[in-house]
């Protein structure tokens, strides 16, 4: 099928934190706090996505305080961590919703992707992502992970479905 079709089937957007909305570096300083660097426009695409009235989830095989206050601050509200084998988690999370495979997308890097991306109606690697990933992938972005790759993403499905111009007129005047 056809990228731009399958684009358009997309309700539901989920994806991998680690390597995905970050470039995938675990930091820790004195105290042993974990902090992660965010993209900004991984942000704004998020929440341009959901503004359309689409849905939005994370599930990540580490747990993290800091991917729930992001994930708070982005209004994402379907949110799963420490969850290593992730196709039980994005199954319950399309059901939940009401939907099938085939209109979900996930974004994902390493190994514990594979199967949601293989599955999932759109399989997104991001640019940096393993071989393995890559090579199962209906869609490989060309940034990197945490390097606003899933903005990319976003602006894709979002202008196949013809939805960009509009939300982009927000910021225009």
């Amino acid at each position: 099928m056809k990228l731009d079709v399958t684009c358009r089937n997309v309700e539901l957007i989920l994806c991998d934190v680690d390597g995905v909305l970050t470039d995938g570096g675990i930091v820790f300083d004195n105290q042993g706090i974990e902090t992660k660097q965010f993209h900004i426009r991984d942000g704004l695409g998020i929440r341009l996505w959901m503004r359309a009235g689409y849905s939005f989830g994370i599930i990540t095989g580490r747990t993290s305080h800091i991917v729930k206050i992001r994930a708070a601050e982005l209004g994402i509200q379907e949110v799963r961590q420490g969850t290593e084998v992730k196709l039980p988690a994005a199954r319950e999370l399309w059901e939940k919703l009401g939907l099938t495979a085939k209109q979900v997308c996930f974004i994902g890097d390493d190994l514990p992707d594979l199967a949601t991306v293989r599955e999932v109606g759109l399989g997104i690697a991001v640019g940096d992502a393993v071989p393995e990933v890559i090579q199962s992938a209906d869609h490989v972005t060309r940034l990197a992970g945490g390097q606003g790759a899933v903005r990319e993403v976003v602006e894709m499905i979002l202008k196949a479905k013809q939805r960009w111009t509009e939300l982009v007129e927000r910021y225009s005047s």
